[in-house]
């Protein structure tokens, strides 16, 4: 058994859980995400955050604008669709079911 990609695809779940539930609340560019999850105490870098928004993109999950910076390069701000908002609910709901279970056998040990 391979428990860091174990560890590996139970962490990438969970930051896209994350990354919906950020995008859901406002539009976010991608600075902000990591410093939503930093406040969260998870450490993401942009290499690990721009493959899982491009997944979440393709999945048709996120969409995205283009704004212009006065400070630099035109920023991507993403936004959660409709589907995307479905998804969510689904994790939302998965989660929920999946911490109860979880909590009902380790407060039995």
């Amino acid at each position: 058994m391979n428990t860091e990609n174990t560890k590996a695809q139970m962490r990438k779940g969970i930051l896209e859980f994350c990354i919906l539930s950020l995008i859901n609340h406002r539009e976010m560019y991608v600075s902000d995400l990591i410093d939503e999850l930093k406040k969260g105490k998870l450490d993401v870098v942009e290499g690990t955050l721009y493959p899982l928004l491009t997944r979440l993109k393709n999945g048709e999950f996120l969409s995205y604008r283009w704004e212009e910076s006065t400070g630099g390069p035109p920023r991507k701000y993403y936004q959660i669709t409709e589907k995307g908002k479905l998804f969510l609910d689904e994790l939302q709901n998965t989660w929920a079911e999946l911490t109860d279970s979880v909590n009902q056998i380790t407060q039995k040990i």
